[in-house]
């Protein structure tokens, strides 16, 4: 198996004294709000989905935003923006790299 080579941060929903993050629905606000943020840049009906460069997950129950590094190099000010609102609320960061999940063998 080839080893991704993009790196992301995961803006976990957990602050930095282990309380969970509210708003409910902080990441898909946060996600929704850098949807312009994307290979190509805008198009018409890109607001309707999530930038590839900023996903709202849930890992192991906890929401999370995970934010591409290729997001710092296309617009340097909405990667900044998304730092700052993780270290403005106290949010737990970790830098990983999101791997693909694995397919499903079928029982015969």
């Amino acid at each position: 198996m080839a080893i991704p080579s993009s790196k992301e941060v995961f803006i976990q929903g957990i602050t930095s004294a282990g309380k969970t993050f509210r708003p409910s629905d902080w990441a898909e606000r946060l996600a929704g709000v850098m949807s312009s943020f994307r290979p190509g840049g805008v198009q018409p009906g890109s607001h309707l989905s999530y930038s590839p460069w900023c996903i709202p997950k849930v890992i192991n129950g906890i929401k999370c935003v995970v934010v591409n590094e290729k997001l710092r190099d296309y617009e340097p000010m909405a990667w900044d923006f998304v730092m700052h609102f993780a270290r403005d609320n106290e949010l737990q960061v970790a830098e990983a790299c999101l791997l693909p999940d694995m397919p499903v063998e079928k029982k015969r």
